[in-house]
């Protein structure tokens, strides 16, 4: 057997083409889908990690109801490890039920039967469809409203569409906006406000909880943090929402038309300037002032004790982890490392960072995941390290940090953590 070579372009060629005329191989839409061990975690909305089911299931005492034919349902068996078998309930769909939609009469009943079961009554019963059901065009909105009827409980969909995952509000865009769908106009708090963005919370240590502090806010929340429904339904009392994700938009949009909460939108960097300068912004456009300092100097300092105690490493920058990979290699090189290669998939976001690469590091190699052709990956550059679990499969002999866990690092305090790993990945390596 032949195999092609893992195709690749270059910072410099890519900015020179523009985002208009990208090659075919960086366009998933426009090859097959290559979906190796190095993509597992985010190329499916129903993968680990949190897809579409596990997403659904962050509203406090809520279930799932996952219509679908058994081949789409088969992997929420991976959730059971994390504790979540007693939250998932199944309809199974045959040939029949596909093509004629007999189905749809049956998931009212199936939800009236789940409440019957339990031995307390859930907080909302989520309704996760498939793509069947987006080839179809069922009115899940619609069917939801009768499931709430025969139910009882509030009953919302969560659509595990991996066909729009290239589209405006892509499946976990819509998992999101789900999430906060539920809550309700009550009076808001002047010193209270919410992060949205993640399933799960930020890291403790992350600096913006004490900023908000001094600027008075003495109430953050998180669903992620949220024990209870009562918690949850405080979220809808926040005086303005921060959205750390862009994927969250939609969501904020929709709190702000339902229950006239603002939101501001930040932006996970790496680069310790614009940090400062996105913090500064924030703090005019909420009336207040941050003294961030001492957070600044910390990360700072961080880098630096990196590089000089193992000089101008080269890396590798995968985008399975909690960073984009082109901000993140841009962040790199600036500081003072090398970037060989960075395996992400581009857009209109992140194409900026790609055109500021091409000026200060032209060479640096872009890969796509998903192209069929990093099936004949090898290593023909130097790489002393790498980040992203999909980086570390495809240098499985180098030093790597996955920096993919599931509380999310954000500001000065990702940078710190990001740097404290290395060092210890490469000094133990």
């Amino acid at each position: 057997m032949i195999m092609n070579k893992a195709y690749y372009i270059t910072a410099a060629g890519l900015a020179a083409r523009g985002l208009s005329d990208l090659p075919d191989e960086l366009v998933s839409s426009k090859h097959m889908i290559y979906s190796s061990p190095a993509t597992l975690d985010f190329n499916s909305p129903g993968a680990k990690g949190f897809g579409v089911k596990r997403a659904g299931l962050v509203i406090p005492g809520s279930v799932m109801l996952l219509v679908s034919p058994g081949c789409c349902g088969r992997n929420t068996a991976l959730l059971n490890e994390l504790g979540y078998n007693e939250k998932f309930f199944y309809l199974l769909l045959d040939d029949t039920d596909i093509v004629t939609g007999r189905y749809l009469r049956r998931i009212p009943k199936a939800c009236a039967a789940i409440v019957e079961e339990l031995d307390y009554i859930p907080s909302a019963i989520m309704i996760c469809v498939t793509c069947v059901d987006a080839l179809l065009g069922t009115d899940m909105e619609r069917v939801c409203r009768s499931c709430t009827e025969a139910a009882g409980v509030p009953c919302v969909p969560a659509y595990m569409y991996a066909l729009t995952r290239e589209k405006r509000l892509p499946p976990m865009g819509l998992a999101r906006k789900t999430i906060y769908s539920l809550l309700k106009p009550q009076k808001r708090r002047s010193n209270e406000c919410n992060i949205l963005g993640f399933f799960s919370h930020l890291e403790d240590g992350c600096e913006i909880y004490e900023l908000l502090h001094r600027a008075g806010i003495r109430q953050v929340r998180e669903v992620g943090r949220c024990k209870t429904f009562e918690e949850y339904e405080q979220l809808s009392r926040a005086n303005f929402n921060i959205v750390l994700n862009a994927e969250a938009r939609a969501a904020a949009q929709d709190m702000q038309s339902r229950l006239g909460i603002p939101f501001v939108e930040l932006v996970r960097l790496y680069r310790i300037d614009k940090i400062h300068n996105q913090y500064r912004l924030f703090a005019q456009a909420v009336g207040a002032q941050f003294d961030d300092g001492d957070f600044y100097d910390a990360a700072l300092d961080t880098v630096n004790a990196f590089r000089a105690g193992h000089g101008a490493l080269s890396f590798a920058v995968g985008e399975c982890l909690n960073a984009d990979s082109f901000e993140l290699a841009l962040a790199l090189v600036e500081y003072g490392f090398k970037v060989a290669e960075i395996y992400g998939t581009v857009g209109e976001r992140n194409f900026v960072f790609i055109k500021k690469l091409a000026e200060i590091s032209p060479d640096t190699r872009i890969y796509s995941n998903l192209s069929p052709t990093m099936l004949g990956y090898e290593r023909d550059i130097a790489i002393d390290c790498c980040i992203g679990s999909d980086a570390a499969y495809y240098h499985k002999d180098l030093p790597s940090v996955p920096f993919s866990e599931e509380e999310q690092p954000f500001g000065y305090r990702a940078v710190t953590l990001l740097f404290e790993r290395l060092d210890k990945a490469v000094s133990n390596s």
